[in-house]
């Protein structure tokens, strides 16, 4: 979610219904009612979107395990990472700036233009035999376009749902949660029929299709405001704010290892359990699947029982999660507990993506909300960059899976009680106060 848009999305109703003229008068602005027809076509456009872009990077995994066997077989699994490591960046980076433009020009000027980057780089990975092919490709041209395609939904279906917005964000986020069950078991389909470069350039008209209707149904509830050309795009003197600091280092290091198994665990599962590449590829279907639940339902549960009281259990779940049920089967492999571990993993990781921006809003006062939201997504871009290659980096060294594990809970876990921290110093120890 970008970092100035955020100050119009994430308003109260009030200030969205009122304007001021010459700074004193007030008059009413045309704004169209909350929710409606609009708001609603908003919402599938937006999932349309997620679905394409988010839902594409949530099957990583198939991706690793196709280069890892065949074209890039001589390069190790943390360089191969890379290529996936730039998407999920690139998916936060130009954040800002494509939230500023969203704010003066509308939503159109960024999706229509990323939505033919999109499409335009997976047919240039359908041609790509090289690994500086495919990580110009795949990681920088789809990671951009998939970043404004991102950053306008998140704008746009957070401007039109005010009251009911966290179960509205669940349903879009749940978009990319559909994907990623969608495409891990389209690609591997589609390859054994006719190979794996046909199966991208499908891949990319399904995707092109898609973006069109977000094209069509996308639109901004609010007016566009001048270009802010003095506003600050990051700040780091707003970690002298506790609660912000403690939640955004907690988040960079749950983000460094909530994706060791999308990416990671169709090879373990190969390499360990005696799966087929069709049944390891469709764990990541079950992640993803599970995930579609723990997105909705926790977006909608954190609306009643507080952001942050939700967020920490969720984070603690995933934690939870890996050290007892993805650990323990390096010793007694078993597929029906890597699917268990799959499933119950997606639901805990959903929900954990679901509540990150909402948190990050929520985490200090609505005058710094653009800046902090700026600051907040740099820190998460690095955290994205870098944990998959060290994730791999690990797995060389060892040759095993377990260093890989390890490092990914003990993450996820240390993020936790940072995350718990920040709750606390918003609100207190107080279980029962809803922060």
């Amino acid at each position: 979610m970008p970092a100035e848009s955020s100050e119009t999305s994430l308003t109260t109703p009030q200030r969205e219904e009122e304007g001021t003229v010459n700074g004193s008068e007030k008059t009413q602005i045309s704004i169209p009612p909350e929710e409606g027809l609009a708001g609603w076509l908003s919402i599938i456009g937006c999932s349309c979107g997620l679905f394409s872009t988010f839902g594409f990077l949530n099957a990583v995994g198939v991706f690793q395990t196709f280069y890892q066997a065949n074209i890039l077989s001589e390069y190790t699994p943390s360089t191969i990472s890379w290529i996936f490591a730039l998407q999920l960046c690139l998916m936060w980076l130009p954040g800002p700036l494509f939230g500023r433009i969203i704010d003066t020009y509308g939503p159109r000027p960024v999706i229509i233009p990323c939505s033919v980057l999109c499409v335009f780089s997976l047919c240039m990975t359908s041609l790509s035999t090289k690994y500086y092919q495919i990580i110009l490709a795949q990681g920088l041209g789809f990671g951009i376009g998939a970043c404004g395609i991102f950053t306008a939904s998140f704008v746009c279906a957070g401007q039109w749902f005010i009251r009911r917005r966290g179960l509205a964000l669940g349903i879009v986020t749940g978009g990319s949660s559909l994907g990623g069950v969608i495409f891990p078991i389209f690609v591997n389909k589609v390859t054994l029929d006719i190979g794996f470069y046909g199966a991208v350039r499908y891949t990319a008209l399904l995707i092109g299709i898609l973006l069109a209707i977000s094209c069509c149904f996308i639109t901004a509830r609010l007016p566009p405001k001048p270009w802010n050309s003095k506003g600050k795009w990051i700040d780091v003197t707003l970690f002298k704010d506790r609660s912000f600091a403690l939640y955004t280092v907690g988040s960079f290091l749950v983000m460094w290892g909530l994706w060791a198994p999308f990416d990671y665990l169709p090879s373990m599962a190969q390499a360990t359990s005696s799966f087929s590449v069709s049944m390891s590829i469709y764990l990541i279907s079950i992640i993803n699947a599970g995930s579609i639940p723990g997105r909705v339902i926790m977006a909608a549960l954190a609306d009643k029982y507080g952001y942050f009281n939700m967020m920490s259990i969720i984070s603690l779940s995933s934690a939870i999660a890996i050290f007892a049920l993805w650990i323990p089967f390096d010793y007694t492999p078993s597929h029906a507990a890597l699917m268990v571990f799959a499933a119950v993993y997606g639901y805990t990781s959903g929900g954990f993506i679901s509540l990150l921006m909402p948190c990050a809003a929520k985490s200090g006062s609505l005058e710094t909300l653009g800046t902090r939201f700026g600051t907040f997504q740099l820190v998460m871009a690095f955290s994205c960059l870098t944990g998959l290659p060290i994730e791999g980096a690990i797995l060389a060294e060892e040759g095993a899976f377990l260093g890989l594990q390890l490092f990914a809970a003990c993450c996820i876990l240390t993020g936790t009680v940072l995350v718990a921290g920040a709750r606390v110093s918003l609100g207190g120890w107080s279980l029962k106060k809803l922060i």
